[in-house]
């Protein structure tokens, strides 16, 4: 979409007939999104859609309650109309309401945001991108016991428009790209799977076509399938105690859900215990409680070039930044938005406020949460390892309402033996207790092996809204953790 195209008169105006109508507070943001995407199995298309949808979002703050409404129909009196109603939500929510909303200051900006890419995908003929992924996705076939082949690519250009009360105006340009690939093999009882590069739609980056260029489908689908058949004859981890080094692509799922989630202020708030429960993270620990150990140091950084997590302003306008949530193991930040960070008198918004689509009201929301890289290489952080495992890529999670007990499985693990990496084992399974198992990290590898992966799927909200984040991941040590094979 051209700026030309974008309804600005009709944001603008929909803007200036709320402040006519008195409210205290409130903003109009346009969004179109276009959504390309392909999925093969085994040599056959499965799938091709192309969807786009657009609309306006308003969002109202009248006696200390808010109100919000959004229409598709993008004509003077539909938008109109929407504000009448977000304006009736508003005064309705007031008159029950015990607890007023207060709002952190937001200097009001006038901006223009372009994520950067080198080749637009949608540009790229569809008969290119279905050649490529039919090629990686044979290149996972050929030995019996593999059962399914599957390949994916996705596709998002948003196009967004925001203007407040206060005088903001802010465009945005995103175009976000993703692919990947797995393989089901099975023998007799035994299944197992295997994904490249990461699991859950995982590689997805805020870049054009070139992104799945750079990640070798064909390369990577041929490690998948040898992997994917070890698998099937490999034994399981012995149960115990012992060292384990988290790959990349496992620390992705162990920051979002040990960290990422806690971390939101709604949340710890009591705003959001319906869906996925509270949090540990209480604030009356800001600032003082013993996250983990002195190796972890987490941020949320919606600057990041790449992230998935990445842009320019929030849904309230404020604008990207990085902010530290664990210095050095201690426990020092919030995402938050210019209400919950209001609460606690702690100045300005960290600008976490999005909303999946035009249609809903923005939440507060991870952008990219990372753990910051350490000095060791991978070699150094095997080194002094007599028995230990190297566990990658997430299979399954769980995790309790305040995000302390958990447990994961990944798909592979490779056993290490005195500092060497050594048999692949299936079906390994570690456990921990937040702050305990931070608490345990004795290390954690270099920029050199540090990656930003996508996490196109977070779940949040009622209705439940799906938000792509980021999570920049090196290798991490940890002693002292229990292991043991997955039922």
């Amino acid at each position: 979409m051209t700026p030309a195209h974008l309804p600005k008169d009709l944001v603008l105006a929909a803007v200036r007939d709320l402040k006519r109508r008195g409210v205290d507070d409130g903003n109009v943001r346009f969004e179109r999104l276009l959504h390309e995407s392909l999925v093969v199995e085994r040599s056959q298309v499965q799938s091709i859609s192309l969807s786009e949808s657009a609309g306006i979002g308003i969002r109202v703050l009248i006696h200390g309650s808010w109100g919000f409404a959004s229409t598709p129909h993008l004509t003077p009196a539909s938008v109109r109309r929407a504000a009448s109603q977000a304006i009736a939500i508003a005064k309705a929510s007031a008159s029950i309401n015990r607890r007023t909303v207060r709002l952190a200051p937001v200097e009001p900006a006038t901006a223009v945001f372009r994520s950067r890419y080198q080749i637009d995908p949608f540009e790229v003929p569809l008969s290119k991108k279905l050649d490529y992924l039919l090629w990686a996705t044979n290149s996972l076939l050929g030995p019996k016991p593999i059962k399914r082949a599957t390949g994916h690519m996705d596709f998002f250009k948003r196009t967004k428009f925001f203007a407040s009360a206060g005088g903001a105006q802010i465009e945005q340009h995103l175009v976000e790209s993703g692919a990947g690939l797995e393989a089901v093999a099975q023998q007799g009882n035994e299944v197992q799977s295997r994904s490249y590069p990461n699991s859950h739609h995982g590689a997805l980056a805020q870049a054009g076509f070139e992104y799945v260029k750079q990640l070798d489908l064909v390369g990577g689908a041929k490690t998948s399938q040898s992997e994917v058949l070890h698998l099937l004859r490999a034994e399981p981890p012995k149960a115990g105690l012992t060292t384990l080094i988290l790959a990349p692509t496992q620390v992705v799922m162990q920051l979002h859900e040990s960290c990422g989630h806690p971390v939101e202020l709604d949340r710890v708030l009591g705003q959001e215990l319906s869906y996925a429960g509270g949090s540990f993270l209480t604030t009356g620990r800001l600032g003082t409680f013993r996250y983990g150990s002195d190796h972890v140091t987490i941020v949320a950084d919606a600057t990041a070039p790449g992230g998935a997590g990445s842009f320019g302003y929030d849904d309230e306008g404020v604008p990207a930044q990085r902010v530290e949530l664990i210095r050095r193991g201690l426990f020092v930040g919030y995402l938050s938005s210019r209400e919950s960070i209001a609460r606690l008198d702690h100045g300005r918004s960290g600008g976490a406020m999005r909303a999946e689509g035009w249609d809903v009201p923005p939440l507060v929301r991870m952008t990219n949460v990372n753990l910051e890289p350490g000095e060791a290489t991978l070699e150094e952080l095997l080194h002094d390892v007599k028995h230990g495992y190297l566990l990658a890529t997430n299979k399954s999670w769980s995790i309790d309402d305040r995000r302390l007990n958990f447990q994961f499985t990944t798909e592979i693990g490779w056993e290490i033996e005195h500092g060497k990496v050594g048999t692949i084992v299936k079906n390994p399974l570690y456990t921990g207790i937040t702050p305990q198992f931070w608490g345990r990290c004795t290390g954690v590898s270099n920029r050199e092996s540090w990656q930003l992966w996508g996490v196109p799927n977070c779940a949040k909200g009622e209705p439940m809204q799906l938000m792509h984040v980021g999570h920049g991941a090196p290798y991490a040590r940890f002693d002292g953790v229990a292991i043991a094979p997955a039922k």
